[in-house]
């Protein structure tokens, strides 16, 4: 099941995308369900009753609502992961860009977050102009939606707390992350995450390492990357994080990013006006953002 945020002429909803072109509203189809997607998410509601409200419910087309972010404004910071790929740890590494540590493969995972005034949903436009240096920069990532809290969770228990799966795109001006040493203020601009389309639940992914993540610009692929390739797996990190904090319904872990940004090309290729980046990964759908 796909869950998504929606917003129209009665204002913004929750539902469930169907295929490609339709919307189950989840008000409709059940006046008892929370309205949001965080109430959603931390009232444990369970798939079968959403996949139970869903069936015979009359459907609205995709093209008739705006698509926001599932999360439009997350209730904390974004955990994010960095150098969590062999082949970008030591693309980064060689860019000259990476002023956090010497090693080159981290040996325990390297958290830093993004603000919730970063988030905007898909076809929003990523603002390159609030970046005076120029360096705008992607980062496909699958991201991690917590459903059930906890502190010190274990990775045997770690997917349990796990509600579904989305799409970000780390947006990084280059420059600003270089020369600030910690990452907050390069990636945290407004509008610099981009998040969606829809958050796809934890049921239909048995195995999170079988996803496949694919990045395009302009039509140009430039990342593709097996989940399985990843240095610290998604129970590493839940383990990692919720072992001094406690992770709470509504949580963003996004997981990192493959070989194949900008700064990794010689010379870099980063972002410009009226650039388009494509980001998809199995069973999610894609997450598609122009430039300004």
């Amino acid at each position: 099941m796909r869950l998504v945020t929606f917003q129209d002429g009665n204002g913004t909803r929750i539902g469930v995308l169907v295929g490609d072109g339709e919307i189950v509203d989840l008000a409709v189809a059940d006046a008892s369900l929370p309205r949001t997607m965080l109430d959603l998410l931390a009232s444990g509601v369970s798939f079968e009753v959403l996949d139970k409200a869903v069936r015979g419910a009359r459907r609205m087309r995709v093209e008739d609502v705006k698509l926001k972010a599932p999360l439009p404004r997350p209730p904390r910071n974004i955990f994010c992961v960095g150098k969590n790929y062999h082949a970008h740890a030591k693309e980064f590494a060689n860019s000259g860009y990476d002023a956090s540590a010497k090693e080159v493969v981290p040996e325990v995972p390297v958290i830093f977050s993004k603000p919730p005034s970063a988030v905007i949903g898909p076809h929003e436009p990523i603002p390159s102009y609030l970046d005076p240096t120029s360096s705008v920069d992607y980062e496909g990532e699958l991201t991690i939606v917590i459903g059930k809290g906890g502190r010190g969770i274990s990775k045997s228990s770690a997917l349990s707390h796990v509600f579904g799966y989305t799409i970000i795109n780390d947006v990084t001006a280059r420059t600003l992350q270089e020369r600030h040493r910690q990452w907050l203020l390069g990636k945290g601009i407004d509008g610099f995450c981009p998040m969606g389309p829809a958050i796809l639940t934890n049921d239909e992914v048995p195995d999170p390492t079988a996803l496949e993540l694919r990045t395009w610009v302009n039509g140009e692929l430039r990342q593709e990357a097996p989940l399985s390739d990843l240095i610290f797996d998604i129970p590493t990190l839940i383990e990692t994080i919720s072992a001094r904090i406690t992770l709470e319904p509504g949580d963003l872990i996004a997981t990192g990013t493959p070989a194949g940004v900008g700064l990794g090309f010689s010379p870099p290729k980063f972002l410009k006006p009226d650039d388009v980046v494509r980001i998809e990964v199995t069973g999610i759908g894609a997450l598609e953002n122009p430039v300004a």
